[in-house]
């Protein structure tokens, strides 16, 4: 019997010190809670802080990528807590300086959201220790002088990390260190992808073939090799 009253005393202790576990995890929970706000705000004032340089570099690149007339603007406004903090930020573009910025991802082009993404990943590549970088057809809607700042750009972003690039621009491959040829063979009634890097007179011959056609001429190939040597 005093078993029992003991074993029911304990479980009534524990009921009464279950009000004070509560108002001790509340207590905690309002510490995290107000540690969070606070690291939200410290990562959204350092956000803010850069973002005007960040727009004046990103649209300085613009200019020079062949889009004078594009501007980006960085939009913050308040969120509840989350990973990313306590900012929901969304880049705004105009592609004809006509004063209405609209959402990157509803009026871009691709050629244009190709372009922004080079001279946002190179401002980024900057600050963060990023080994690879990897440019699917950057050259999606340019040509001429465009592509070869293009070009440039990542020549300067492979002066410190590896770059590599699909492209259909000489302006472009030209400005590479290294090609790859990417084709397809027919083994045992199957397609096969391969890869294989190029020599020196196979690079030339291929960004020939980007400028002149199939069969490129004497100067398509004069023409090649002064951009791979360059």
């Amino acid at each position: 019997m005093l078993n029992i009253q003991n074993k029911l005393e304990e479980k009534l202790q524990a009921v009464l010190n279950i009000g004070d576990q509560i108002a001790q995890l509340e207590k905690q929970t309002g510490t995290f809670e107000k540690n969070v706000v606070d690291l939200g705000e410290k990562i959204s004032q350092a956000r803010k802080k850069q973002i005007p340089s960040f727009e004046k570099k990103v649209n300085q690149m613009l200019a020079q990528v062949g889009m004078p007339n594009a501007v980006l603007k960085v939009s913050v406004t308040p969120q509840a807590p989350s990973l990313s903090g306590i900012d929901d930020i969304e880049f705004l573009f105009d592609a004809n300086k006509s004063g209405q910025f609209k959402p990157v991802r509803k009026v871009a082009s691709g050629g244009e959201l190709s372009r922004l993404m080079l001279c946002i990943k190179s401002l980024v590549a900057e600050k963060m220790d990023m080994p690879t970088l990897i440019f699917d057809e950057i050259d999606t809607g340019i040509s001429g002088e465009a592509a070869k700042q293009v070009g440039a750009i990542m020549k300067t972003l492979a002066a410190n990390r590896q770059v590599i690039c699909i492209t259909h621009q000489p302006q472009i491959a030209g400005k590479a260190d290294a090609h790859f040829f990417v084709y397809k063979e027919l083994k045992s009634d199957k397609v096969k992808t391969n890869i294989r890097q190029l020599d020196i007179d196979e690079r030339i011959t291929a960004i020939a073939k980007m400028l002149g056609g199939e069969k490129p001429t004497t100067a398509a190939l004069e023409n090649a090799r002064e951009m791979v040597q360059h």
